[in-house]
C-alpha cells in the first residue's frame, strides 16, 4: 500500500542512491543537492513509500519568475515558498519499481498537494521520450529548453492548476 509524506534529513542517502539509479550520468542530482532540497524546503519534497520503503520521490522549488535554465535555481537559489509556481527538479521511482503505475500514483499525489498548497501551475523538463507520459499527467507541451543539463537535450512543460 502507498504512502506518502513529506521527505526527512534521514531520508536523503535513500533518495539519491534512487536517483543515481534511475537518471543517466550527470543528471541525477548529487547528495549535497538532495539534502539541500529536503533541508530547505521540505514541503516541495513528497516521498513515496511501499512496505515502509522508500521507492519514489518527487522534489521541487518554487518561483514567481520561471526560469527553468537557471541551473542556480536547481539548488534552490531564489526559491520562494510562497510564490505561485512551482518548478520541479526530480520526478523518480526506483527502477525495480518503475512500470507499475507507481509514477501516476506518485504525480497525482504530488499535483493535489500543489493545489491545496494554492499554487497556480507546475513546470518541468524531460527528456523527448517522457513527453507523451506526462501528456498523459495532463501537462502541456511548451518547447525545447535551452538547458543542457547533463549534456543532454530537455523539454519544457507545464500544468495550469
Amino acid at each position: 500500500m502507498s504512502k506518502f509524506r513529506n521527505a526527512r534529513r534521514s531520508d536523503a542517502l535513500r533518495c539519491f542512491e534512487i536517483e543515481t539509479a534511475a537518471y543517466e550520468g550527470d543528471e541525477a542530482a548529487t547528495l549535497k543537492k538532495i539534502s539541500n532540497r529536503i533541508e530547505v524546503y521540505p514541503d516541495g519534497f513528497l516521498i513515496l513509500e511501499e512496505l515502509g520503503k522508500i521507492v519514489g520521490f518527487i522534489n521541487c522549488g518554487c518561483a514567481h519568475e520561471v526560469e527553468m535554465s537557471d541551473e542556480e535555481f536547481k539548488e534552490l537559489v531564489g526559491h520562494d515558498p510562497d510564490a505561485p509556481n512551482v518548478v520541479i527538479m526530480s520526478v523518480v521511482v526506483d527502477p525495480v519499481h518503475q512500470g507499475t503505475g507507481l509514477s501516476r500514483v506518485l504525480m497525482t499525489e504530488f499535483v493535489a498537494r500543489m493545489r491545496n498548497m494554492g499554487k497556480s501551475a507546475i513546470y518541468l523538463m524531460c527528456k523527448e521520450h517522457h513527453v507523451p507520459l506526462y501528456q498523459r499527467f495532463g501537462y502541456n507541451y511548451l518547447h525545447p529548453s535551452t538547458s543542457d543539463h547533463g549534456g543532454m537535450t530537455w523539454h519544457e512543460m507545464s500544468m495550469q492548476l
